[in-house]
């Protein structure tokens, strides 16, 4: 893998969570201009990031998420991850460590972007929920269940849209995203991506935010496992129908 590609992917992701944390931000932190403005705000911003997003990273192939890059892996059709990029154990190691550096520095940067407001001790409660997803009603079992739907949905549907001759491109991957959160997303804040949880969940745990409680790391282990397993059954059905 060439380092433009690496870097591309990186920033790409970076944009992803910028946004995409961005909006979780405006919307749950309390004194912000787009404070409660509710869970369509947070499902459509997402789906803008990814938007932002693809366009960034359009030389690595924009997978921005570790269940696409497996999805991919696993589906017998695809033969590359981007034009020149083999998939190879050793590329795909780098396509993680790419997403998870972008995913990182981009809750970093919503951390700069939203310092005040996350340290204003009115928020002592809605730090955790600018970072990392978290269940309306916990149930481990249950909650996996909610991830791997959305991430099979996320990974199957783009390996169509693959097939068809619209060109879409990021709208069409960028509306899916909002369909996913208006639909599966109210169960357990719609990780459907591995390092979009695990990162920033990491990054609020390390940031020195005034008042911060726990990182819920008893939880971290659903939005990791459930999108992996999302997306590797979601590739695999992909190549076996389309």
């Amino acid at each position: 893998m060439s380092t433009h590609v690496f870097f591309a992917e990186m920033l790409g992701t970076f944009v992803l969570l910028l946004m995409g944390g961005g909006v979780c931000a405006n919307v749950a932190l309390k004194g912000t201009l787009g404070s409660a403005a509710g869970w369509l705000s947070i499902s459509f911003g997402w789906g803008f990031a990814v938007y932002c997003g693809v366009w960034v990273a359009g030389i690595s192939g924009a997978h921005l998420n570790p269940a696409v890059t497996l999805g991919l892996m696993v589906n017998s059709d695809v033969t590359e991850y981007a034009p020149g990029v083999a998939i190879t154990l050793a590329n795909t190691l780098l396509y993680f460590l790419a997403q998870f550096i972008g995913a990182f520095l981009g809750a970093v940067g919503v951390w700069l972007a939203y310092k005040k407001h996350l340290d204003d001790p009115q928020n002592a409660g809605n730090q955790l929920g600018v970072f990392a997803t978290g269940p309306a009603i916990r149930s481990y079992g249950w909650n996996m269940v909610t991830e791997i739907f959305g991430t099979f949905i996320l990974v199957f549907v783009i390996a169509g849209l693959g097939k068809t001759p619209h060109q879409l491109g990021p709208l069409a991957v960028a509306l899916l995203v909002v369909a996913i959160g208006l639909s599966l997303g109210g169960a357990t804040g719609y990780a459907i991506n591995p390092f979009r949880d695990l990162a920033p969940r990491l990054a609020h745990q390390l940031l020195p935010i005034k008042g911060k409680g726990g990182s819920d790391w008893a939880y971290s282990w659903v939005p990791l496992a459930g999108p992996a397993i999302g997306g590797i059954v979601g590739g695999a059905f992909a190549a076996a129908i389309f």
